[in-house]
């Protein structure tokens, strides 16, 4: 009998046991902040390090990259910083199978590129160039919530995967790193990191 009991137990929460809610990057809206308080964003993830900056009691859509002991890191102003988990609802609309959020981009230094994602197409931004506007697809890995992607548009394919990444520019931290294919007479591969922010 209690063999039986606990192979059903097994069996009932395995599947739920093992799916993931989210994973980072992902994005969240402020909760339970009174709308007269803000929500502190501190140097470390500590009540008691330096705070660095707020976010609105009203906040959504806020970028969270990594999370440590009921803490989550996001972006202020140049510098990445830590809130309370506690006061963040995490949104279920981010990551569409086979679709981007509507503030990807992706961005890499040396050399200085950037590339948006809006509607149906992409631009291609770099220095000196004219931007290039291509329609584009977006391809997920069939994996629930996973935020990786692929954007095939025209002659380029940009490659988007979970991992911390620097801009090399800013104290900043993002939670996609972007590999950028471009073909053509002379194939290029550039490096950068991708946000969804809006």
């Amino acid at each position: 009998m209690l063999r039986t009991a606990l192979a059903l137990t097994l069996v009932l929460a395995g599947p739920a046991a093992a799916t993931q809610e989210y994973t980072l990057p992902t994005l969240f809206d402020v909760t339970d902040v009174a709308a007269d308080d803000v929500l502190n964003i501190r140097a470390e993830p500590s009540a008691s390090a330096k705070i660095i900056g707020t976010l609105a009691p009203d906040a959504t859509h806020v970028e969270v990259v990594e999370e440590r002991r009921g803490w989550a890191r996001v972006n202020t102003a140049e510098r990445s910083g830590w809130v309370s988990s506690r006061f963040l609802n995490y949104r279920v609309d981010v990551w569409e199978e086979g679709a981007l959020p509507q503030g990807f981009r992706c961005f890499g230094t040396e050399p200085f590129w950037s590339l948006a994602a809006k509607g149906g197409s992409v631009t291609l931004a770099r220095p000196g160039e004219d931007d290039v506007v291509q329609p584009a697809t977006a391809l997920s890995t069939g994996i629930f919530r996973l935020p990786t992607r692929a954007v095939v548009a025209g002659d380029m394919t940009l490659t988007a995967t979970p991992q911390i990444c620097t801009d090399g520019m800013s104290d900043r931290l993002y939670g996609l790193q972007a590999l950028l294919v471009l073909r053509g007479q002379t194939p290029e591969l550039m490096s950068g990191c991708c946000s969804i922010q809006p």
